[in-house]
Formats: C-alpha cells, structure tokens, sequence
C-alpha cells in the first residue's frame, strides 16, 4: 500500500508537529552530503546499524557474520527521512520499509535507492495512517532520534508499537532529558560547532529513559534496560556506554502470540 505523493507536508496528525517538519523540509536536499547538515546522523550511522543487526539477530537466533543476516523479514522505519537506515538494512537482506511525514524527505530517498539499484518501499505518510489502514505488522520496528521531534510522544509510541508483530521487536534510540544533554547535545553540537542547525532540537521534548520504558509497556511492549550511546568527539565514533544522560537507545519486545 502506498500513501498519496500528493498528500500535503503538513498531514494533519496527532504526531506529526509543523514547526519540526519545516525544519527539515529545509534541510531534506542534504541528506547524503556526508559533510552537510546530516553528517552526525552519517558519523552514527555505523554504531546504528551495527546495533539494530545484533539486537534483531539475538532476537530471532539469526548470525549477526552471516551474509544475509536478516534475510526474510520485514523491517519498518519510522521518519525514514533520506533513507540513511533503510539503504544498509535492506543490503543486510531485510524487506524495508520506510515512512516520512515529509514528502520531499521521500522523495529524495526514493530517488537515492534508485541510483544505487536497491529496492525499498518508501512511503509519504504517517504512522497513524499506517496503523488506519491496517497495515500488516512487522518482524522489526525502528524509531530512531524521532520520538523527540513528535507533538504526542506516548500515542506515537503507542501507535509504533502497533505495527509490531507477534514476537517482535522495535529499537528506539533518542536523547535524554537532562542538563548534561543540553549542554553538549543542543548547546554544543548546534550553537558552538554547528554539528546540527540552530533549533534541531528542543529541551523541553526530549525523554527520560523511565518515560519511554513506561509507553511502552503502556504499548504492551516489554522494554529492556536502556543502553548508553557516547561519541568520541576526537574520532568521531559512536560506541555502548554505562552513561544515558545524553543519548540511549532502548529495545523493547512483544511477546508471541
């Protein structure tokens, strides 16, 4: 099922929050520019994938060194944006999909799998309109560094966890609520090394570990401890840590049926 291209970018949706979609409606050109205004998204990326392959493959008894690790299943990202997660999970053999409340963001995407011959179902739309339609659930669910640019946090997440199946999983990463986080994650990366526009990101949305793990399981969703992601701002690489006070990701299952 594909959403209408002719759909407005301002989708009237309980998630879906104007101010932060003219934001990155400003931004949507840039997304494989590796030294544009996406290079920390492109800096975490390998941290990322690596993580989202090893929790699927625990998951479902699959080898992470396998050339097609997660060949079969069908995997759903939530604010897809330009394809930076949906592109390296599909060559790890998964069915991709990927959805975008912005149809520029989609559109760049669409055009970028084209040009490297990968085969990815995009959609312009929103995951309320995924769960209306009744779309049918998936082995895997990512929402990553999206759940802190939504207008209602808690049905977002409710209506993500929604679009998981019977036995699976969803991977949420995001950025705490914290003083150290607005210290280095909003005043840092966007007003002193400008990693980030001015107003990427906004204190007064970001979540608490502790809120997250509760809508999920509001959700039906059983959340595991969340992990600490730390960068090394001299190597510009990502790595697990024990500190959740700026970035964390969190797995969260749903049991068989």
């Amino acid at each position: 099922m594909a959403y209408s291209e002719t759909q407005p970018e301002h989708i009237s949706s309980v998630s879906v929050d104007p101010a932060e979609m003219a934001s990155f409606s400003r931004m949507a050109e840039d997304w494989w520019n590796l030294e544009g205004m996406f290079k920390p998204l492109h800096i975490m990326n390998g941290f990322r994938i690596n993580f989202i392959k090893q929790s699927i493959c625990e998951h479902f008894g699959r080898d992470p060194e396998a050339e097609l690790p997660l060949k079969g299943l069908r995997i759903l990202d939530i604010g897809c944006g330009g394809g930076l997660l949906c592109e390296p999970i599909t060559r790890l053999g998964a069915k991709v999909t990927g959805v975008d409340a912005l149809e520029r963001n989609v559109k760049t995407a669409k055009t970028h799998a084209q040009t490297v011959g990968l085969d990815i179902d995009y959609r312009h739309g929103t995951i309320e309109q995924m769960r209306a339609a009744k779309e049918t659930a998936f082995d895997a669910v990512l929402n990553m560094e999206v759940i802190e640019h939504v207008a209602n946090p808690p049905d977002f997440i409710k209506d993500c966890a929604a679009m998981v199946k019977p036995g699976g999983l969803m991977i949420c990463s995001t950025i705490n609520r914290t003083m150290k986080a607005f210290l280095f994650a909003i005043v840092g990366a966007e007003y002193v090394l400008r990693w980030l526009p001015t107003g990427t990101h906004h204190y007064d949305k970001l979540v608490k570990p502790q809120e997250l793990s509760g809508w999920l399981s509001t959700a039906d969703l059983n959340p595991q401890p969340a992990e600490g992601m730390s960068l090394n701002p001299l190597t510009q690489t990502w790595k697990h840590s024990q500190d959740l006070s700026i970035n964390y990701v969190t797995v969260a299952t749903r049991p068989a049926a």
